[in-house]
């Protein structure tokens, strides 16, 4: 479903938040810095039920897009699903590392690579699945 009650995020400034994304799964799986995984869930918290527009990093990022020249916008939808897929994975690992377990490695992993992904080719396979899951409802 298209978002036009939140106005165009730019596509760009979410390459640069991918970024943040694999720092800090890579944070959390090669240092006892587990803890990172409270800003990951925040500021995907954020971006995803609240606005992208509010988050400080996309804003920065965002700003930085623009000054440079490379602002691409796109409809908020996808990312804001992207973000409410990360908020779950970033809980989970935060979780993981309160209780002691090794199970927040799993979806570190995933953003680890999916982040990567996203970062070097500008795929993002949670908005490519958002896209997918309104085409088989038949509702795009």
């Amino acid at each position: 479903m298209l978002r036009f009650d939140i106005p165009p995020v730019c596509a760009n400034a979410y390459r640069f938040q991918a970024a943040m994304s694999f720092a800090i799964a890579a944070l959390y799986l090669f240092t006892p810095y587990r803890w990172v995984a409270f800003l990951l869930a925040f500021g995907a918290l954020i971006r995803g039920f609240v606005s992208p527009h509010k988050c400080v990093s996309y804003q920065l990022f965002a700003s930085l897009s623009q000054k440079f020249g490379w602002q691409k916008l796109q409809n908020a939808g996808s990312k804001m699903f992207a973000d409410k897929v990360v908020m779950l994975a970033g809980s989970v690992m935060a979780v993981s590392w309160l209780l002691d377990s090794q199970i927040g490695m799993i979806p570190a992993v995933a953003i680890l690579v999916f982040a990567c992904i996203d970062l070097l080719t500008g795929f993002c396979a949670a908005c490519w699945a958002y896209g997918l899951w309104y085409r088989v409802r038949g509702t795009a």
